[in-house]
């Protein structure tokens, strides 16, 4: 079980984050990390990027796609993106999470007509922390899947980014990298800034120096999710 006396690089960075909301297992074998948080009290298990794994039996299988991005060139990797068909992906779901401005929620249903999966629209904002962002100077630094939202999100916060350094996805912030950053960020008079999710693998003697951007992702409409879970434990409770 994930607590805060461990750091990203024995359990990751997103189970750090994700252990400040609920309950987080690590775990190599999906069964074994199962049975661990049952054991510890667990009703319902969430799967991390586990759509593929298929050693557990699922009750509710969803895909969150970015509404911009989709699914690349449609691919399998190494060709692509993708882990399987979209077609495949697709038939196996049952509900999709689109993330984004509306008009590329729009663009995205009609390369994908006739679309078979009910769609919950959600979208990303940034949480109010009391920092006003407005003609900040920052350099700004990100090891995300999609570095350009972030800097999209400083952007449309007023922020002035003096410099975006785009970097690998979980990329291991060294503390000679910070010190470079920081060399960079003071000749551009400006600060530095990263997202939550990188927050937690800086060294510790910068996790109070780096600003950071928290981000939450909110889901306009519940009902089909709250109907489906609800449906899975009635069924659950007649067994």
């Amino acid at each position: 079980m994930v607590t805060k006396n461990f750091n990203s690089d024995e359990v990751g960075d997103e189970p750090l984050l994700l252990s400040a909301f609920a309950p987080t297992w690590v775990s190599k074998d999906r069964v074994e990390g199962t049975r661990a948080a049952i054991e510890n009290g667990c009703d319902i298990i969430i799967l991390d990027d586990g759509f593929q794994n298929g050693s557990l039996h699922k009750d509710f299988s969803i895909i969150v796609v970015d509404a911009k991005v989709g699914f690349g060139n449609e691919k399998i990797f190494p060709a692509g993106p993708l882990r399987e068909p979209v077609k495949v992906a697709f038939e196996r779901a049952d509900l999709i999470i689109l993330i984004g401005k509306n008009e590329d929620k729009e663009s995205f249903k009609k390369l994908h007509e006739p679309f078979s999966l009910p769609v919950c629209s959600a979208y990303v904002e940034t949480v109010k922390m009391g920092m006003d962002w407005k003609d900040t100077r920052v350099l700004a630094f990100a090891g995300i899947g999609y570095p350009e939202k972030f800097f999209e999100s400083l952007k449309n916060l007023g922020a002035i980014i003096v410099k975006e350094v785009a970097l690998p996805d979980h990329a291991k912030l060294t503390k000679k990298l910070i010190q470079r950053l920081e060399m960079e960020a003071k000749k551009y008079n400006a600060m530095l800034v990263t997202t939550e999710k990188d927050a937690v693998r800086l060294p510790t003697e910068y996790k109070q120096e780096v600003l950071t951007l928290p981000i939450r992702l909110v889901i306009d409409d519940w009902k089909i999710i709250d109907q489906k879970l609800e449906n899975i434990i009635q069924e659950f409770n007649k067994k």
